[in-house]
């Protein structure tokens, strides 16, 4: 058992069975053994690989379509240029890198990230301040943002954050448990029935399993409230589907799949995002897959220009590139993207 396994266990001898989001998020968020805070797991060495790291044409596009919903949105400045969840800076990089010509966009822009590792955020100061005089400010959360328009950007950060689970059964909606069997980590149900209040749990099935993510529903009321008030455009891409159903908890290690009791604090949290849950808080959103929006804005074109100078090897992982993040059968399908805006914004850029 890891070092904070041993932890979770004697809580749970001397407190009683933990709820899913509480044990996701000593995994995750642990300061001394939680994942996030103890390492940087990004990249070929890490144990996951994001959409960013994957191509330059990813963050570039979505640098593209906050810069011209700024536009169409009357260029309002100063504004808030946020992203939730920023790895280790590539994305922000990229955008930055990729509307440096847009006229008043980087001189009316104050960059915002939102992240609590400190190993994150050195790695983000080292990755984003080359290229550009832009200063960076970091926060602990979307509550802090500042109260002017927001143009933001949540890739693969609303599956990380903890979530509950719930279990119908016998009539009832059981809340998931982490608890103890033979003094190892187990799964387990709650003694008395809850109810939940997504739309999700109206489905009522025995033995169904709905996972209700009320942290990011949180998160995501604080960037609507800045949407609504001030105006702007919020892009949350993830992997997920309309409607939560099903256990989607999973762990990764190591670039493979993990049990999620098996190494608490060595290996990553994730599941899938209801972006039901989050769309019903905003009057104005739009969704489609991540490889229609990426083809919308013109990342087929962009290929093939930067195609011209490659040759050999270098070619072969630029299609393959390419294809991963535009495929039905790789990232094109899994991941989806939800654009949110205040009622009467234009449609946002990729969504026509």
């Amino acid at each position: 058992m890891t070092p904070l396994g041993q932890l979770l266990a004697e809580r749970i001898r001397e407190g009683g069975p933990v709820t899913v989001a509480d044990y996701m998020a000593e995994c995750l968020l642990h300061p001394v053994h939680g994942y996030y805070t103890t390492r940087d797991p990004f990249g070929t060495a890490g144990d996951f690989t994001t959409a960013p790291e994957i191509s330059q044409m990813f963050g570039e596009l979505v640098g593209l379509a906050l810069a011209q919903a700024w536009m169409d949105q009357g260029s309002p400045s100063p504004f808030t240029l946020a992203e939730l969840g920023p790895g280790r800076g590539t994305l922000m990089a990229d955008i930055l890198r990729a509307t440096k010509g847009v006229p008043g966009f980087h001189a009316g822009a104050e960059v915002v990230l939102v992240e609590a590792s400190p190993v994150l955020r050195r790695t983000q100061n080292q990755t984003i301040s080359r290229g550009h005089d832009l200063g960076l400010r970091w926060i602990e959360a979307a509550g802090d943002l500042p109260e002017r328009p927001l143009f933001l950007i949540a890739n693969e950060f609303f599956d990380a954050l903890p979530i509950h689970q719930y279990q119908f059964q016998s009539g009832g909606w059981y809340e998931r448990l982490v608890g103890l069997k033979d003094g190892a980590l187990a799964f387990g149900l709650a003694e008395r029935p809850m109810l939940p209040g997504t739309a999700a749990f109206l489905q009522q099935e025995e033995g169904l399993i709905v996972e209700d993510g009320r942290i990011g529903r949180f998160v995501m009321g604080q960037v609507h409230h800045r949407l609504h008030h001030q105006g702007g455009l919020a892009l949350v891409i993830d992997y997920g589907g309309w409607r939560s159903r099903g256990d989607t908890l999973q762990a990764l290690r190591a670039h493979a799949f993990d049990d999620p009791l098996a190494h608490p604090g060595e290996a990553d949290l994730t599941a899938h995002v209801d972006f039901e849950a989050l769309a019903a808080l905003a009057p104005a959103h739009a969704f489609i897959t991540q490889g229609e929006f990426l083809r919308h804005l013109g990342i087929e074109a962009r290929a093939e220009r930067l195609a011209r100078n490659l040759t050999g090897p270098a070619l072969e992982s630029h299609l393959a590139a390419l294809r991963r993040l535009t495929h039905p059968q790789e990232m094109g399908s899994l991941f989806k993207v939800l654009a949110l805006t205040r009622a009467g914004a234009p449609p946002p850029p990729g969504f026509a």
